[in-house]
């Protein structure tokens, strides 16, 4: 009886301790969010976006990351059918992963279904304002589809929360010049 009480008083502090973990992420995102602002070069920048993506990745659950890292493979071998159906799989289990909408972007954007993707980047966005890798996503589609100035937009978009993306400077110029010669 004794070990059962136990069990059941360590199951109870299991959403609690769930709850400070997703808070101390969301914190520690934020923390790296200004700091990603404030980086000094492109080094700095590349390292703090890669522990920001790192921790998008771990607010999803187990399964969902099991899921995640198999649509990963997927598109890394080139399957992105697949990957899209593994993404999917994410957001039936975990529907509130902003990173799943992200990857599920991606691999749409990959098999051409820019309509689905520009509508998964969006549900990013609306559970992560800040998701500077969706915009990044959001402004590769609209240059595959030559639009300019909503590329360039998005890349601003993503710029103001990250302005020394590697090689961020060197694309904004490009897509401004393209944005000019449209005007002319």
């Amino acid at each position: 009886m004794r070990t059962i009480l136990i069990l059941v008083l360590c199951l109870a502090t299991v959403p609690a301790l769930a709850d400070k973990a997703a808070d101390a992420r969301h914190a520690e995102i934020e923390r790296l969010l200004k700091a990603l602002r404030a980086a000094p070069d492109e080094a700095a920048s590349a390292m703090l976006e890669g522990r920001i993506r790192s921790l998008w990745t771990e607010e999803g659950s187990p399964a969902a990351l099991l899921l995640l890292e198999r649509g990963e493979r997927n598109m890394h071998n080139e399957a992105a059918d697949e990957a899209v159906q593994d993404f999917d799989a994410v957001l039936a289990l975990d529907p509130d992963f902003a990173e799943g909408y992200n990857h599920r972007a991606a691999a749409k954007a990959a098999v051409g279904d820019y309509a689905g993707a520009v509508l998964d980047i969006e549900a990013t966005l609306k559970r992560d304002p800040q998701h500077f890798s969706a915009l990044e996503g959001l402004s590769h589609i609209a240059e595959q589809q030559g639009n300019w100035a909503g590329a360039l937009a998005a890349w601003q978009k993503a710029l103001d929360i990250d302005p020394l993306t590697p090689g961020g400077l060197d694309r904004l110029e490009k897509l401004q010049k393209k944005v000019e010669g449209e005007a002319t």
